[in-house]
């Protein structure tokens, strides 16, 4: 295990000072008896209302606290910040491309007001230029044999890594354990833990000028050589070779288990083995991302159900958390189910209803998107939904 650089030790040696405010610390936790599959073993006291937040530098430490103790006031018990992108860490990484050290920043003034802290982290994608330019067999290549480093899927931030590879392995599992070891951090959280989506939200597809009702070729992930190689190996058969790959069960559940035995073989563990919980940010249309993420040895999940991208309603909301919930549990997990609202594309009155819908569909709590989308008006809204709840 890398040794842990001193500066992040300091951080948590920092936040032990949180008792002397007379806001209470959230306990620490220790690693996880098991990481079986049917045994994800969340911790006794959880959050219950979360916030997903992106970096801002410029933002001294003084006014995180005022915004911490703010959030604390409006039923939010823990963030999201995220502290690496597809490109770089927002912490002083030993291995990253170092954009700023926003998590020396924010994480004592968090901890003095109770917040729990767990760091965001973009999983799949990187357009790091070192690993784009002298890694390009690590990327995911479509079903027309194009490599996503050539011809990204929608936006040129989609060049994905492939999970089956084991230089990605390694340097997915690197940054885990070094996110894990930094003392102070309630947990890790993962992000575009999936393929490219081979169909978008409905709603999203007028955005790029396409229209797509079935599997199409130049978004369909991944056929590279080890894929192909392992999944022939284990099915005797190539992709390529098949009738139809898009209808072939056995090739459908080889891309599902290629993202679900990363997240529970080789990521989760060195949380666990860190203290460390760990969370992820799902979509409500998995298969469309090839992440059976109800698979997943979880603490808590964060599934995100933007509506608005579907073209549905607040019923919607709550009808995919029952659902949600309910996969879960038929894997016989007992992982905490937060609803994730788009807050930039609602009224604070929608909010509310939004807020209430998802508790009807029995959600642990809500999942903001983002805070740096709310307002005076969205945070009463909030707290007052949340109050009820």
């Amino acid at each position: 295990m890398p040794e842990r650089r001193t500066f992040l030790k300091a951080l948590g040696a920092g936040a032990l000072g949180a008792a002397a405010t007379g806001f209470s610390t959230p306990p620490a936790r220790a690693p996880s008896a098991s990481t079986n599959a049917s045994d994800p073993s969340p911790p006794d006291s959880a959050p219950t209302n979360w916030v997903w937040m992106t970096p801002e530098l410029d933002v001294s430490g003084e006014e995180w606290r005022r915004r911490f103790e703010r959030l604390r006031a409006h039923n939010i018990d823990a963030i999201l910040p995220q502290v690496y992108t597809n490109s770089a860490a927002y912490y002083g990484s030993d291995f990253l491309p170092v954009e700023g050290e926003w998590l020396e920043t924010i994480l004592p003034p968090a901890k003095e007001v109770g917040l729990e802290v767990h760091g965001w982290m973009v999983s799949m994608p990187c357009t790091i230029p070192k690993i784009v330019n002298q890694h390009k067999e690590w990327f995911v290549v479509n079903r027309n044999g194009e490599s996503a480093v050539d011809n990204p899927a929608y936006v040129d931030y989609y060049k994905f890594t492939c999970p089956n590879r084991p230089g990605v392995q390694d340097f997915i599992e690197r940054r885990v354990e070094e996110i894990t070891s930094i003392d102070g951090l309630d947990g890790i959280h993962f992000d575009y833990i999936r393929f490219p989506d081979v169909v978008i939200a409905e709603a999203l597809q007028p955005k790029y000028g396409i229209v797509q009702h079935e599997e199409q070729a130049p978004y369909d992930y991944c056929y590279c050589d080890v894929c192909r190689s392992k999944f022939e190996r284990d099915h005797g058969a190539d992709p390529y070779d098949l009738e139809d790959p898009t209808t072939s069960t056995a090739w459908r559940l080889f891309r599902y288990e290629s993202i679900t035995n990363l997240v529970n073989d080789r990521l989760i563990p060195i949380a666990r083995e860190n203290g460390k919980a760990v969370s992820a940010a799902t979509f409500p249309n998995w298969e469309a991302v090839r992440q059976r993420w109800h698979h997943w040895d979880l603490d808590y999940v964060h599934p995100m159900l933007y509506h608005n991208f579907y073209h549905a309603g607040a019923n919607w909301v709550r009808d995919e958390t029952r659902a949600g919930i309910e996969r879960l549990r038929g894997q016989g997990r007992s992982t905490r189910l937060y609803s994730g609202l788009n807050v930039g594309a609602v009224a604070p009155g929608g909010l509310e209803r939004l807020i209430e819908k998802a508790h009807e569909g029995d959600a642990s709590g809500i999942t903001l998107f983002a805070a740096g989308s709310m307002n005076d008006a969205l945070w009463t809204a909030f707290a007052e939904a949340t109050s009820k709840a």
